[in-house]
């Protein structure tokens, strides 16, 4: 009896996280294991009967130009968008912990530059799509402006396109560095200004030798999520620019979906699924240790 006993208890937990596990082998883990194995396959969906070719698939990707002009094209959306974000989210946080702002033109402020992590993605898109237009808002100011004698088409052009959608992640991204950041700096205690003030440190040298230092987990924690999300960025760039101009814009997350769903090379798409997946569980990988050292 006392052994029934000492089982249920053990088991117990198990049946509350049962519920959850199932979901998760539902949702995540099979279709995870379907993919790996499409990636394994002679076009698989397509085929009735697809013939197991290993690592094939593997060497057709890393050895196609056009996904390795999608890498390109993502690297530079990626660690520009992330640099972007790390600037313009730290000033603000800063501008917002200043002690020069009354509570209420703080208050303000933080919902005005928060806007923009409110809005989804096709809110956003269309957003800049309207504004981006040849007759949009940008080129009636920089006609009246005199910056320019022509319209500039932003996101038809193949030269400025990457930039643009840059551009627009940029501005929808950055609020989240902003929040995470003015919530760390609200929790330095400002004993250690007052030290580094006392030691003859001045502004700069105290935001380096102290806000810095005590914001490193929360900015490596953002600069790993921050990537991770960035690299698998798609609706973003597929409702604006649809990945052209002539390829301009196409990121891998394009090209996993123009493969899959406009090509029906559904093996192609899956493995290139599973090359973005290994990159996201390496990040993922280090981004649990980090959590946990800093624990």
């Amino acid at each position: 009896m006392q052994n029934k006993n000492v089982l249920k208890k053990k088991l117990t937990p198990y049946g509350y996280l049962l519920p959850t596990i199932i979901l998760m082998l539902i949702l995540l883990v099979i279709p995870i294991v379907m993919v790996i194995g499409y990636s394994l396959f002679d076009n698989v969906i397509a085929n009735k009967n697809p013939v197991f070719v290993g690592l094939a698939n593997y060497k057709k990707v890393l050895t196609d130009k056009d996904f390795w002009t999608a890498v390109s094209h993502t690297l530079y959306f990626v660690i520009v968008s992330i640099i972007a974000h790390m600037i313009i989210g730290m000033t603000f946080a800063l501008l917002l912990n200043t002690r020069y702002l009354g509570t209420k033109t703080k208050g303000i402020f933080r919902v005005i530059y928060a806007l923009p992590w409110m809005f989804t993605a096709s809110v956003i898109a269309i957003l800049w799509r309207m504004m981006l237009d040849p007759n949009g808002v940008l080129n009636y100011f920089i006609l009246l402006f005199h910056i320019s004698e022509e319209k500039v088409t932003f996101l038809a052009s193949r030269d400025i396109a990457l930039q643009s959608v840059t551009l627009i992640n940029i501005w929808s991204g950055y609020p989240f560095y902003m929040i995470s950041i003015l919530a760390g700096l609200q929790g330095i205690s400002p004993e250690l200004y007052e030290a580094s003030s006392l030691d003859g440190a001045n502004t700069v040298q105290s935001f380096f030798g102290v806000t810095i230092p005590q914001l490193k987990p929360i900015l490596i924690s953002l600069l790993m999520l921050d990537f991770v999300w960035t690299l698998q960025q798609f609706a973003l760039i597929w409702m604006t620019t649809g990945g052209g101009p002539v390829n301009a814009t196409e990121t891998i997350s394009t090209w996993i979906y123009k493969q899959g769903f406009t090509k029906f090379q559904y093996s192609m798409a899956s493995t290139g699924a599973v090359l973005l997946l290994i990159v996201c569980s390496i990040i993922g990988v280090l981004y649990v240790r980090h959590q946990r050292g800093e624990e």
